[in-house]
């Protein structure tokens, strides 16, 4: 179900599709102010919005790209003009340009993964942060802030943000400088203190971080 101000869309049949010359005649009356005229003009495009939507039901809920698809159909009655084609055309491009935004934005989302995530716990019932998964796994320092900025960047700002002892447990922990990434007790073994304490110091540092 799709709402919108002034009419609302529901599993029944769609409004069917306005002839040329009844597009003419509600657009002039939009254009002159008439808010019942831009509804209709919505209204009988939503078959559109449903037709483009469709094409793109593979990423997301066809139902949530709808309702995206749908402000754009809005977007672009509102800033339509004769001189800009048919409005089919011009609303085409304005349904799917919205749609795509939304993927996009979506995908970025699903992409910003938390480091802190909880993956699992350990043989020990610890907590395995997500962080701590990629280190065992090998994975390189690159491949876990690749999505968030370059290695380069992430260097000077962990400088500027973070105090030489959480700078020292971050590069361990992950393997930075090329060095391979290395646990939170053997941390702790080499620096003498707990590995709690080497949590604690860890968390800090990626609170720190966590705006990058």
């Amino acid at each position: 179900m799709v709402f919108f101000p002034s009419f609302m869309v529901t599993g029944g049949e769609l409004p069917s599709t306005l002839t040329a010359e009844e597009e003419e005649k509600y657009v002039k009356l939009w254009e002159q102010g008439d808010i019942s005229a831009r509804n209709k003009l919505i209204e009988h495009n939503l078959r559109l919005v449903a037709h483009i939507a469709k094409k793109y039901n593979q990423y997301k809920d066809n139902e949530d790209l709808i309702s995206i698809g749908t402000i754009g159909l809005v977007k672009a009655v509102s800033t339509y003009k004769a001189d800009k084609g048919r409005l089919a055309t011009y609303g085409a491009r304005c349904i799917e340009n919205e749609i795509l935004m939304y993927l996009r934005q979506n995908k970025k989302r699903q992409n910003d993964i938390s480091l802190q995530e909880s993956v699992g716990i350990d043989k020990e019932g610890n907590e395995v942060t997500l962080e701590e998964k990629l280190a065992d796994e090998g994975k390189s320092v690159e491949e876990i802030t690749a999505l968030k900025m370059t290695v380069e960047k992430l260097y000077k700002i962990m400088k500027e943000r973070l105090t030489p002892r959480e700078l020292e447990i971050v590069i361990l922990r992950y393997g930075l400088n090329g060095q391979k990434p290395v646990t939170q007790r053997e941390i702790a073994k080499t620096m003498g203190i707990s590995r709690s304490y080497v949590s604690r110091i860890e968390t800090r540092a990626l609170s720190k971080l966590k705006d990058l």
